[in-house]
């Protein structure tokens, strides 16, 4: 619960319009500093997989088309779908290694039919984010983050080698170290706007020292074409579903769940920098958001190119420049679209030498083993938790190489936990479920009509559950008063004739109680910020109800209101009152 109002550097708010000169630019700055990722990534799984240079290059267009269309989308919100924010898409480093073994299995098509299936994942998940969010936790999502630089990295370590037999011994080793060293220089001692090129500034500084070894492939970039589709075609599907296909489905769903969590983080990230003043989440715009990554994911599953995601960097563009104004999304999302359709401009990035490429990848994954890490120690890294992430890990690890039982688990399951990040992905997941099943028990109570008469019922069911912890009569005052005032407040926010249900549950946790009140959602205005902004303006109106916040405020140690499209839930944390 945010109480400062905060006032942000913002020239633009995201509802706000920017001229058209200033949105296209700090647009255009969005795509140059992200479209080398991009094209990279399909670079590396297609290289890897030993797949040509027709496929590559349907590839890279199709990943920017996609790109560009889903940014779009995010910006705009048609419906359900996107955030309403300055949310880039582009190519994920978390479908590497999953994209790898399916082209190798079977071929680009069954990529196409995996990705496509998969995205099915998130539309699902975005209509119904409410119910899943104390499984899909940041501590799931980091572990299998973590275990995405650990399968990937002997693939990036391969393409150091993967240069012509007749090229210098060193033009591989000079090359990869150039763009490592440039990158590590700029990202430790620049700041700011420059700390966000350093990879670009990285990679174009490997490319010119493979370029003078002759590593560069200058005759790719000679005969593209300057506008137009590349030669490359539409490689079709796969709907043979045989074993490659269902050995393969449960790591793609669990690497989209993955990446729907990124995308969850992001969602949340970019409000945070979008507004003058800090606002409370808004989760329909987080459904939004993981709603556009699925279509975006769907789109490249139909064009037959590697899965896409959210990419931060908006987020530290937008705080850097202060401009959040949708336009620059909309922007970003044309310029993509336009790149798509110059073939040499893509050209130039897939010339790119196969060990600049792994430099760049190692830069890449070190960095997403370390959001891992953080996603992890952010979502409150306790005993539980860490034992969670540690044997999950290894766990992955250990699948991953071969070492756990290969003799019955190379077999079990179409092979299915061969692949470490399957393997403790769901580890993660299963260790989650029965860490929440082996937390005190929450005690609940169903209310058929959310109106004033629901008080006494709810009164006796929290009084009750304060007693029976032992907690007393100061304590079951104190969460009589709380679930008093917050089922007021809901009452007093509410719009319309529509009967809501409410579902109150309460358990003990930390040396107190968390109330959690779930409803069907409405038009209201969030809870955290009518706190936050308690005292800007009081009108007689308004002050019986500005008296019920400042006593919930008072009350609770903590108050989180999480609105989605169909439910709302507002989670009060209460501390037991200290002993006299």
């Amino acid at each position: 619960m945010d109480t400062n109002g905060d006032s942000r550097h913002i020239r633009y708010a995201a509802d706000e319009k920017p001229p058209t000169p200033l949105a296209f630019g700090l647009g255009l700055q969005l795509a140059l500093l992200t479209i080398a990722g991009i094209v990279l990534t399909p670079s590396i799984v297609i290289r890897a997989a030993g797949e040509g240079d027709p496929y590559l290059s349907w590839a890279a267009f199709a990943v920017v088309a996609v790109s560009g269309i889903s940014t779009i989308i995010q910006a705009v919100r048609v419906g359900r779908f996107g955030a309403g924010y300055v949310l880039l898409m582009g190519t994920s480093g978390a479908f590497i290694a999953v994209s790898i073994a399916a082209i190798t299995a079977g071929g680009p098509a069954l990529l196409a039919t995996l990705v496509v299936v998969s995205s099915l994942i998130q539309f699902l998940l975005a209509t119904h984010l409410v119910w899943v969010r104390r499984i899909f936790t940041p501590t799931v999502a980091g572990t299998v983050i973590m275990l995405i630089a650990v399968t990937v990295m002997p693939i990036v370590f391969g393409l150091l080698e993967e240069v012509p037999d007749d090229a210098h011994q060193l033009a591989s080793p000079l090359s990869a170290a150039a763009t490592i060293a440039v990158i590590v220089c700029i990202a430790l001692a620049a700041t700011g706007v420059w700390r966000l090129w350093a990879p670009v500034i990285g990679v174009v500084a490997g490319s010119v020292i493979g370029w003078m070894f002759g590593i560069y492939d200058t005759e790719r970039v000679v005969q593209a074409a300057w506008i137009g589709l590349p030669k490359g075609g539409w490689p079709g599907f796969d709907l043979d579903f045989g074993p490659a296909f269902w050995s393969l489905l449960p790591a793609f769903v669990i690497v989209t769940l993955v990446g729907a969590i990124e995308t969850i983080g992001d969602s949340m990230a970019i409000q945070h920098v979008s507004w003058r003043k800090r606002r409370a989440v808004d989760y329909r715009a987080v459904e939004g958001a993981v709603a556009a990554d699925g279509l975006g994911n769907m789109l490249s599953g139909l064009l037959g190119t590697v899965p896409n995601t959210t990419y931060s960097t908006s987020i530290s563009v937008t705080e850097l420049t202060g401009v959040a104004s949708r336009r620059v999304g909309v922007a970003v999302g044309l310029i993509f679209l336009a790149m798509a359709l110059l073939p040499k401009s893509l050209a130039a990035i897939l010339a790119i030498p196969g060990p600049v490429v792994a430099a760049y990848a190692t830069v890449l994954l070190s960095t997403l083993f370390v959001v891992g890490m953080r996603m992890v120690v952010q979502d409150g890294l306790d005993y539980r938790k860490g034992v969670v992430v540690g044997i999950s890990f290894w766990i992955g690890v250990g699948f991953q190489n071969g070492v756990i039982y290969p003799e019955f688990f190379a077999e079990f399951a179409r092979g299915l936990f061969q692949n470490g990040m399957t393997a403790g992905g769901a580890s993660a997941i299963l260790l989650t479920v029965l860490l929440d099943v082996t937390k005190p028990r929450r005690r609940r109570m169903e209310v058929v009509a959310l109106d004033e008469s629901a008080l006494g019922p709810m009164s006796a069911f929290l009084r009750q559950f304060a007693m029976s912890n032992g907690w007393g009569a100061a304590m079951a005052q104190r969460l009589d008063a709380v679930g008093e005032e917050t089922l007021l407040t809901l009452l007093e926010n509410q719009t319309g004739e529509r009967s809501r249900n409410l579902r109150l549950s309460v358990s003990r946790e930390d040396g107190g109680a968390i109330l959690e009140f779930v409803v069907a959602s409405g038009e209201e205005i969030n809870l955290e910020d009518r706190i936050s902004r308690l005292g800007e303006h009081t009108t007689g109106t308004s002050l019986g109800h500005e008296a019920s916040l400042r006593l919930l405020r008072h009350l609770a140690s903590s108050v989180h209101h999480q609105q989605y499209h169909d439910t709302e839930v507002v989670t009060v944390k209460v501390k037991a009152p200290e002993p006299h």
